[in-house]
């Protein structure tokens, strides 16, 4: 697969089909996820696959409490304004956004695989963001779709301990990521202009050029 098809297409795919990721696509994922760089070349960072299904069911509830929780704080001010009028174009695409990942909570138990990514004592993520994203580009060259997620932070203990991570090593949640085979098509997602969230040299300043639409494919 060419690289810019995989990075303009790798967006959160949460509807995909209950059928297990064979263990050498899983294996091709990995490898490639562990080749991304790493701050001193520690890998101090730990992935941990779940694809058993007593673990994801257990997880389930907790997930779903935690998007709950998300939905009535972080993004309460947000829904309740697009509730309020949804024939916006910006609140309709929150909306289409909230259903995607109410999807993803409803039916957390259905994804084959999981992959919770784990850095040790930094918070930053500035080491295992890179590995993770490097996990998910590989699955979409093997037509895996992903989903990454964070909010199980609202309830981390439960979640510590249903994997068995250690509480004393300093190990920090970083991010679960959802596998599975899609059941809708890939395509190239909407996204602000890179010209209005850029700047050159100096805050708020000209980044110099404008592209007004997505420049893959090349001929479109």
């Amino acid at each position: 697969m060419d690289i810019y098809e995989a990075l303009y297409t790798t967006r959160a795919m949460r509807r995909v089909k209950p059928d297990p990721i064979p263990s050498d696509v899983q294996q091709r994922i990995l490898d490639a996820a562990v080749r991304a760089p790493s701050g001193g070349n520690t890998q101090n960072w730990r992935f941990l696959v779940v694809d058993d299904p007593d673990v994801r069911g257990k997880l389930g509830p907790i997930y779903r409490r935690c998007l709950g929780m998300l939905w009535e704080t972080i993004y309460k001010d947000r829904m309740e304004a697009a509730r309020a009028n949804p024939d916006d174009p910006d609140n309709k695409q929150s909306l289409i956004m909230q259903r995607s990942a109410q999807h993803l909570a409803d039916n957390f138990e259905v994804y084959p695989m999981l992959l919770f990514s784990f850095v040790q004592y930094d918070p930053t993520g500035g080491s295992i963001f890179p590995a993770t994203w490097s996990a998910m580009l590989a699955a979409r060259a093997e037509g895996v779709g992903t989903a990454l997620t964070s909010v199980f932070m609202f309830e981390m203990d439960p979640v510590l301990e249903i994997l068995g991570v250690p509480k004393d090593q300093g190990w920090l949640f970083s991010s679960c990521v959802t596998f599975g085979y899609p059941t809708g098509r890939w395509g190239v997602a909407p996204r602000t202009p890179v010209h209005e969230v850029s700047y050159r040299n100096s805050w708020g300043a000209p980044l110099g050029f404008e592209i007004p639409k997505p420049l893959w494919p090349p001929n479109a």
